[in-house]
């Protein structure tokens, strides 16, 4: 009996996924549970095991194809053997709409705003949008996009409703999103008229209720033109890439960016850490330099809550949870998986998280929702030698800090030279909200913790 391998649901607001790789092909046996194929969403990349134990008769959707949840993508048959399968030739996929024409190429008008039971408006549907009249709009935009389009949407206050999808039904897709925005940031007689009569980009909101603060910016000029060489290879950006790039653009472009570094001595924590080590291996966790500073960071967020909040227009959201996100380097690329209610965790607690959430990730078998909710990012350039980093902050936090190389420096200890494991630790803030004094209290408290640790907390 054959059996329909289907793209998962990865997350409640995940509407599609794209096939990263196929790890069996057609004729393939795998056992129930077996990592069948690669996916990669707006929110994490993901291993997908087997359904079934068979024979792999039929792949539907080719390598680096997106396709809506629930879509069918292979079929397990119960072959004795390999030999039983016979390639299949994969799905076409549904060509995409074409979009209207318009004059000049420009995009098309936004539809008129309708009455909400609220009072308000609401985005009316565009000619892609169907809601039909059991859905609301907002139902029928949030179907025809992702999270991350509907967020850039947000942030440059821009009408889902105006732009001709390119995705499957009509689907706006990221590249769609950054097109228009680019269009519209080239210049204010390429702007269509609702974009040029929005409101200030300081009510634009941006995803999870969270929004930007900006000033108005000068006209981004297109990127050069390249022609690659004669020996040059080219390679497309992979999923995971692309979104990395996507969301660092975003994140320069919402906050105004500033670093301050401190020095900090890593002698007492080295003392500790060689005294308990062997206690925490026995527990089956690592006692490193990162679980004295993630600890260290979330009692100096308490002491500073304004470094663990968002800006949701002219307001600011101090977070009651503080959930750390660790940025993990991969071969592929990066992720950052998050520790949630990290205040709540001894060091204990907090090394066999990370541990675990690092290994998982390095597996592809975090849970979307575990790379969701962050309020506060550490990343640790350190672990490849850096002296130390100058981050971007992953929005809509406002804050970030990055963790240098501890290495032995010689330093002056009360009037003499000392030799001492020394590390400049950075914190790279949002000035829309953090002056630099605030920022620095934060440091004074975190450098303060660490160079003075109580081994009767460890």
């Amino acid at each position: 009996m054959a059996t329909d391998v289907v793209m998962p649901q990865m997350g409640e607001s995940i509407a599609e996924g794209t096939i990263v790789r196929w790890i069996k092909k057609v004729g393939d046996k795998v056992d129930r549970d077996e990592p069948l194929f690669e996916i990669s969403t707006d929110k994490v990349d993901a291993e997908i095991p087997s359904p079934a134990a068979g024979v792999v008769s039929e792949i539907r959707v080719k390598e680096g194809e997106t396709v809506p949840v629930n879509s069918v993508v292979a079929v397990i048959g119960s072959g004795a053997s390999a030999a039983d399968a016979a390639p299949a030739p994969a799905a076409k996929a549904p060509e995409p709409p074409k979009p209207s024409p318009q004059a000049d190429g420009a995009p098309a008008p936004a539809a008129p705003a309708r009455s909400t039971p609220g009072g308000g408006t609401g985005l009316q549907a565009g000619p892609n949008l169907d809601a039909g009249p059991s859905k609301t709009t907002e139902d029928a935009i949030r179907e025809r996009s992702s999270p991350l389009v509907r967020k850039i949407a947000k942030e440059h206050n821009v009408d889902i409703a105006q732009i001709h999808g390119t995705g499957i039904a009509g689907r706006v897709t990221k590249d769609d999103i950054l097109a228009f925005v680019a269009g519209q940031e080239g210049g204010e007689a390429d702007r269509p008229a609702s974009a040029a009569s929005a409101p200030s980009a300081a009510s634009a909101k941006h995803a999870g209720g969270s929004a930007a603060v900006q000033a108005p910016t000068a006209p981004v000029p297109p990127a050069p033109k390249f022609t690659p060489g004669a020996g040059d290879v080219v390679e497309k950006m992979s999923p995971m890439r692309k979104r990395i790039a996507e969301h660092m653009i975003l994140s320069r472009r919402t906050s105004a960016h500033v670093h301050s570094v401190f020095e900090v001595n890593f002698s007492r924590l080295a003392q500790i850490r060689e005294a308990r080590k062997a206690d925490f291996e026995r527990s089956g966790a690592k006692l490193t330099y990162m679980s004295f500073i993630i600890k260290a960071a979330v009692d100096a967020l308490r002491a500073v809550p304004i470094v663990n909040a968002s800006v949701d227009g002219d307001t600011i959201v101090y977070h009651q949870e503080i959930n750390v996100g660790i940025a993990v380097a991969l071969d592929w690329g990066l992720i950052v998986p998050v520790v949630k209610r990290a205040d709540e965790k001894n060091l204990l607690g907090l090394s066999r998280a990370v541990a675990d959430l690092a290994n998982r990730a390095r597996a592809k078998q975090l849970k979307p929702e575990e790379v969701q909710g962050g309020t506060f990012t550490i990343t640790n350039p350190g672990v490849f030698g850096a002296l130390f980093g100058t981050p971007i902050i992953s929005q809509p936090q406002v804050a970030i800090l990055g963790v240098g190389n501890v290495e032995k420096r010689p330093v002056v200890i009360e009037d003499a030279i000392a030799i001492r494991p020394m590390a400049y630790l950075t914190l790279g803030y949002d000035h829309r909200v953090i002056d630099g004094a605030v920022a620095d209290h934060y440091m004074s408290h975190l450098k303060k913790q660490l160079e003075n640790w109580d081994p009767n907390t460890v």
